[in-house]
């Protein structure tokens, strides 16, 4: 039987179904996250604030780290401290993994949160959550750049006030992108199992 000789055209078409059919392999299949999956809907990890020790630090200083990225202020009389709260919890699950990931606890009430005060009010949570500050501005462009609000709400007469804000936790993977979206209302269970998966190499996918 003589070897099927293949029309050029088709011999191409060919050789690109195979190239793609490696491809796909060799980057496996996307990652099953149990949240809500933000892999390229929200742009990657960028900042230059200032560190809870008073240190000028960017987005880049955190590559390397799985990244959850909240807004809030050490005023804060609910949500803040219960998200704080049970993403320790989280960090505690991870175990040994959890030296792989950083909180940043980004303040939306520069006028109060001082460094000083975001170092202690962070680490009196977990010692992987690390404290933002920066001026109005820079604090209102990154709420921005992640699609968040804040508000400060009307002082009493005492000068006390609130600021209402938006309570998601965005999740980045080693590389800086945007991964995966939670609420303080997500199950440990949930949050446990993708950070495993960003957590366990799987930031390429």
């Amino acid at each position: 039987m003589k070897p099927r000789h293949w029309p050029r055209p088709a011999l191409l078409l060919l050789l690109l179904a195979i190239s793609l059919l490696l491809g796909g392999c060799q980057r496996g299949e996307p990652l099953p996250f149990r949240l809500t999956n933000i892999t390229g809907h929200m742009p990657d990890l960028d900042f230059r604030l200032t560190d809870d020790n008073g240190k000028a630090v960017t987005g880049a200083d955190y590559r390397g780290k799985v990244v959850l990225l909240y807004f809030g202020y050490t005023h804060c009389p609910d949500v803040c401290p219960l998200t704080l709260a049970q993403l320790h919890v989280v960090m505690q699950r991870l175990g040994p993994l959890a030296d792989g990931a950083r909180i940043l606890f980004v303040s939306v009430d520069p006028a109060r949160d001082t460094p000083s005060i975001m170092h202690a009010y962070v680490n009196a949570f977990d010692p992987r959550a690390v404290g933002l500050v920066g001026d109005a501005r820079a604090v209102e462009a990154l709420s921005k750049r992640y699609r968040s609000a804040f508000t400060r709400e009307p002082g009493d007469a005492d000068g006390n006030y609130e600021v209402s804000h938006s309570s998601a936790i965005y999740v980045f993977d080693r590389e800086g992108h945007a991964r995966v979206l939670a609420t303080p209302s997500a199950s440990h269970d949930d949050l446990v199992h993708d950070l495993h998966l960003l957590l366990d190499n799987g930031a390429d996918r």
